[in-house]
């Protein structure tokens, strides 16, 4: 069989720095922290007390109040950058075969906030049980998919992909392998996430895999450096439309890249920890590679997963070395979530949009709080550090890992028709 042709067509993001993918984009490449104290709770009596949350976001701006009402945080934001992409594809929901339309559409948690407030409404009250009928629905993963389907009408194939912080690079894999294979012609995938709650934060707090800088928050993620002591928590969305190549072409759609291949491997080693070797994060490269039909040379960018923590960023850069070999040296690698902190499930959707950027402008963007080199790094390595880099970019690559072991890498080229 022929496999077909898939491309990137339309884009939706809100992210830490801006409400849209040119503000997302504009923070980026100006090196801009999302990183400040936290406002959706009190976090007075938190070891960590920062957060990247979403900024001047009220969903009432984009929802209304039945949707708002019906839907979790992070079911919100999903159907608000579902929205935005469709708008820059352009299409014309009402014609096209909505039966061959789908979404997939993920995050790590799902609605813990909606979880917490239908508890804490319990436990305050005299044990009679007034929970809200939307309760279940909206803290259920799949939920986002299904509104965004609602929404629009999409019949197609309609599911999310739960591996924690590498669930939505599954969700653009899966869609692209939806349509290379002839199931279906446009494809909504990405995630979403919603966690700066006090379980969500006191959670990741508790296995101390947050950074504790309380004292300056914005310089708190710091991946590859000496003094980096764990990752920022963040918030936010994003969606990518995936197109099958011929369907877009004929409606004159923009094309933001071709989606090249995807690969997946689990660690086989820890809940939380990687594999100190990095050899299931060489494994899913490769992967990705071999999908790819290239070689490790090919690639000019890598946004790695690089959460800020002492053991993940080794092992991650000794994968790439494992790897790339010698053609390490010819390629920038960064991290965005200096900037973004780690949206966990919606992160892989944010940095794939960063990597699609890339290519538009031929520009890498930087990993900011760069203070301090680590001897653990080769300072022969380009990691990007502090400033964006003008460069040719043809081929990137997105890593994202989870806890779990699960590993997975998307790879996206410039289109050529």
């Amino acid at each position: 069989m022929e496999l077909k042709r898939v491309v990137i067509t339309g884009l939706g993001a809100l992210t830490p720095l801006g409400n849209s993918v040119p503000a997302y984009w504009d923070g980026l490449v100006n090196g801009v922290s999302g990183a400040d104290f936290i406002q959706s709770f009190d976090p007075t009596k938190f070891r960590t007390r920062f957060a990247c949350e979403l900024k001047n976001f009220n969903p009432a701006d984009f929802l209304d109040k039945k949707e708002v009402r019906k839907l979790d945080r992070f079911a919100q934001t999903a159907l608000i950058v579902a929205d935005q992409a469709i708008k820059d594809s352009g299409v014309n929901v009402e014609k096209i075969n909505t039966e061959r339309v789908g979404v997939i559409h993920s995050s790590g948690i799902g609605g813990l906030t909606s979880f917490c407030e239908e508890l804490r409404t319990f436990y305050q009250g005299d044990g009679t049980p007034r929970f809200s009928p939307f309760f279940v629905p909206k803290m259920i993963i799949d939920i986002a998919a299904g509104f965004i389907a609602m929404r629009f009408n999409f019949r197609g194939p309609n599911f999310a992909v739960v591996s924690a912080c590498a669930s939505s690079t599954n969700a653009i894999i899966e869609a692209f392998n939806y349509i290379r294979m002839g199931k279906a012609d446009m494809m909504l995938a990405g995630g979403s996430e919603s966690m700066i709650n006090e379980a969500g934060v006191g959670g990741f707090s508790a296995m101390r895999a947050l950074s504790e800088r309380n004292d300056n928050p914005q310089t708190a993620s710091r991946p590859f450096d000496l003094d980096r002591d764990g990752f920022v928590i963040g918030e936010g969305a994003g969606c990518l439309i995936l197109e099958d190549l011929e369907m877009a072409k004929a409606r004159g759609a923009h094309i933001y890249a071709e989606v090249a291949g995807g690969g997946a491997s689990a660690d086989a080693h820890h809940i939380t920890a990687p594999h100190p070797e990095g050899l299931g994060a060489r494994l899913v490269m490769q992967r990705a590679l071999d999908d790819a039909g290239m070689r490790p040379g090919e690639i000019d960018y890598i946004n790695v997963h690089g959460t800020s923590t002492p053991l993940g960023d080794v092992s991650e850069v000794k994968a790439i070395h494992q790897l790339f070999g010698d053609a390490i040296y010819m390629l920038n690698i960064s991290s965005t979530k200096s900037m973004t902190g780690h949206l966990l499930g919606a992160a892989g959707a944010i940095e794939a949009i960063a990597c699609l950027m890339a290519i538009q402008h031929q520009i890498v963007p930087p990993t900011i709080n760069h203070f301090a080199d680590d001897p653990q790094f080769d300072p022969k390595v380009n990691f990007t550090f502090n400033k964006a880099q003008k460069r040719e970019v043809n081929v990137t690559l997105s890593n994202t890992f989870g806890f779990g072991g699960h590993n997975a890498s998307v790879i996206f080229k410039k289109f050529v028709g």
